[in-house]
């Protein structure tokens, strides 16, 4: 008898212990396993909000080139900027824009030295897409004043400005 009243009191006190949430819950945070796990769930969430903060911060003090339009092209390029071209020859000969520089874009990295940095530069192509990898390599250079045109030669043409065939 004295061990059903033992074994009765037992149980009667586990059942106590689990049924009060309380009591449970709290003393899930003493175990020094989930202590060690909310520690480590709280250095992850500092980490990556820090590493958030800094790729922001990266990315805006090694912002990439500006991408401007035609119209803002053909402005910069009245007050003196200088328009760099980075078609092949054959793309040249067709036609151009009048006093700009052709520099092929196979060539850029390599003459990058020949190129004015205190003008301003607007890369220029026949769609934009080799401009914009053209502004890449001077803004990598160390060009800060530096411009891609989207909408390529193409679009400079049909909007009426001038060009040399």
């Amino acid at each position: 008898m004295y061990c059903r009243k033992r074994e009765r009191r037992y149980h009667r006190h586990r059942r106590d212990y689990y049924d009060n949430p309380v009591r449970g819950f709290t003393s899930l945070f003493r175990r020094p396993s989930t202590q060690i796990a909310i520690l480590a769930i709280v250095g992850l969430v500092i980490y990556l909000l820090l590493q958030a903060g800094n790729s922001n911060s990266n990315n805006a003090a090694n912002s990439s080139p500006n991408e401007i339009d035609v119209s803002e092209t053909f402005s910069k390029y009245q007050n003196g900027a200088l328009l760099l071209d980075v078609r092949t020859l054959d793309e040249w000969n067709q036609f151009h824009v009048p006093n700009s520089i052709l520099v092929p874009l196979e060539q850029l990295a390599a003459r990058v030295n020949e190129l004015p940095t205190d003008k301003d530069v607007v890369v220029i192509c026949n769609s934009g897409d080799c401009s914009r990898q053209g502004s890449e390599i001077l803004f990598n250079a160390g060009f800060t004043h530096v411009a891609s045109m989207s909408g390529g030669l193409e679009e400079w043409r049909a909007s009426g400005y001038p060009v040399e065939p």
